[in-house]
Formats: structure tokens, C-alpha cells, sequence
């Protein structure tokens, strides 16, 4: 019996190299599941934070990864919240804003409570990662 091993070894990388653009899909698409569950989590008063959240692939041949997250300064306020803290003006004498009955010399801020957008769409990612590795192999 005689086994050509050439042609063994070309069908097998074939089937590896397919296997491999499965999986970076799969990888696409749960990064792109993140992403868009952390978007769809983001509280929206102007929208800025929600249209900030971006995901990008990282890595490549056998590591293959994402990285999900946002631009904007006070993302981690919102998701972890704020401790009770006093505002003091940084380039006047005094803070004013409409509606108050004079300027004050600080703030006393009660804190805000944390609501996460980030950190649950993450958890989520197995959910995802099993419903698009499902189907790799699968054409």
C-alpha cells in the first residue's frame, strides 16, 4: 500500500487554512455582537457615548482576539460610578449655572450610581462566541 503523503499534507493545510477563516470569522462577528450589546446598553443622554463604542481585531495567525471599548473621557464614570465629591471652579473665582439663585464658591455632588454598558456586553461574549462557532466547518 502506499499513502502519498504530498497530497495528504496539501488537503489537510487546505482544511486547516479554511478552518483558521472560520474561526477569524467567528471571532469578527462575536467581537462585532460586544460591541453592538455594549452600544445597546449605553444610557443615551446626547448619544456621544453610545456612538463612541468601537471594537477592532487584534493579533493574528493563531491568536486572534478583538478589543471593544470607547474614547470618551467620562465612560468609566458612567460605568463604575462616582463617589460623593465637591466641584471647585478651575478658571473662575466662582460656579454658575442657569437657574441658580447665585454664583458658589464649590459643589457638594452626591456621586451617581454606576451603570454599566461595558462590562455586561463583555460577559456576554461566550453566548456569542458559541452560537458563531457553531457553524464553523459549516459552508
Amino acid at each position: 500500500m502506499t499513502i502519498n503523503t504530498r497530497a495528504y499534507e496539501r488537503g489537510l493545510r487546505r482544511y486547516l487554512g479554511r478552518m483558521s477563516d472560520d474561526v477569524k470569522r467567528a471571532v469578527d462577528r462575536t467581537r462585532m455582537d460586544v460591541q453592538n450589546e455594549a452600544r445597546r446598553r449605553a444610557p443615551v443622554d446626547t448619544g456621544r457615548l453610545r456612538s463612541s463604542i468601537v471594537s477592532r481585531a487584534e493579533g493574528s495567525g493563531r491568536e486572534v482576539g478583538y478589543v471593544v471599548g470607547t474614547n470618551v473621557t467620562y465612560a468609566a464614570a458612567v460605568e463604575y460610578g462616582t463617589a460623593p465629591h465637591v466641584i471647585k471652579p478651575r478658571f473662575k473665582k466662582a460656579l454658575y449655572w442657569p437657574g441658580a439663585a447665585h454664583p458658589v464658591a464649590k459643589v457638594n455632588h452626591p456621586g451617581t450610581a454606576a451603570q454599566p454598558f461595558l462590562r455586561p456586553a463583555i460577559e456576554m461574549t461566550p453566548t456569542f462566541w458559541r452560537a458563531h462557532a457553531s457553524q464553523i466547518g459549516r459552508r
